[in-house]
């Protein structure tokens, strides 16, 4: 048989004026099942992503205190037995959280009917908060996509044949970029689709270059490092755009930042480099002949 049940969400609310939060928890009501169920995040990475600056011990330790708190007052509710259930779970909520101006703010409540509460829980759990994570990880265009623009500019120039994968080997790593050539140094040109829709993915994207090049820079071959920057669409990105082209100045090797908007001009520049640089000779040594 089936029962109602109300939830909500609790938001880190980062800053109330461009309205920037994440989802970090469910709390389910089931009031005739006297059933009160709570989940939130112990993970701070991406809060921390997005936001930059989290005090993860903080936010680990109010989550922990969350859950405790949480669990307390739903045995409670379990035990009266003598005491009608509460009816409303806003009421249940703010005995642990009141509502301030602080960044943990509750939403407003949802509702259904389950044959189980706990299944129901696990379910708002991975649509409200987990889901959303992973969704925000896709990109609205690939790599490929920003890519495009440049490949076609170098095939109308005629140089792709002078355009190959280049491996780098350091001692501990090895990444093979899309496209590379050599004059003095290897030119590598690298497509990054920064067009994601969760500002943290986008943050964590450059965190995991930075390393990369971190990881390249004892390559005992001489490199230089183009990135073709694919920008975000969605509203409230913009920042953290920003601190993903900081970090990517940040790589080892001043790398060039290519914003969208030049993607074809520069390929213009690229393939007449290359059209102008003569390509080393290939020089084929004879064998003596064998006795």
């Amino acid at each position: 048989m089936k029962t109602p049940y109300s939830f909500v969400t609790l938001r880190y609310v980062h800053d109330v004026v461009t309205g920037e939060f994440a989802n970090v928890g469910v709390v389910l009501y089931a009031p005739e099942q006297r059933l009160l169920l709570a989940r939130f995040s112990g993970s701070y990475e991406r809060l921390n992503a997005i936001f930059i600056k989290i005090d993860h011990a903080h936010f680990r330790a109010l989550m922990r205190y969350l859950t405790n708190r949480f669990e307390e007052l739903g045995e409670d509710l379990r035990d009266a037995l003598d005491r009608r259930p509460m009816g409303e779970i806003g009421q249940l909520v703010r005995q642990v959280l009141p509502p301030d101006d602080s960044s943990l703010q509750w939403s407003e409540p949802g509702g259904g009917f389950t044959e189980n509460a706990e299944e129901a829980l696990r379910n708002l759990y991975s649509r409200l908060v987990e889901r959303y994570v992973r969704d925000s990880e896709l990109p609205s265009r690939t790599d490929d996509e920003i890519a495009r623009p440049f490949k076609a500019t170098l095939e109308r120039k005629h140089v792709t044949q002078r355009i190959r994968q280049k491996r780098i080997q350091a001692r501990d790593y090895q990444y093979e970029f899309q496209f590379g050539w050599q004059n003095s140094v290897w030119h590598l040109y690298e497509p990054v689709s920064f067009d994601l829709i969760d500002p943290g993915s986008i943050v964590e994207k450059a965190t995991k270059w930075l390393g990369r090049g971190h990881a390249l820079q004892d390559s005992p071959e001489k490199f230089k490092i183009h990135f073709l920057l694919g920008e975000p669409k969605q509203p409230g990105t913009a920042k953290a755009f920003a601190h993903a082209q900081r970090l990517l100045r940040d790589i080892p090797g001043r790398p060039e930042l290519v914003p969208e908007n030049e993607l074809t001009d520069f390929a213009e520049d690229v393939a007449n480099k290359i059209a102008r640089h003569e390509p080393a000779e290939t020089v084929v040594r004879e064998e003596p002949p064998k006795e």
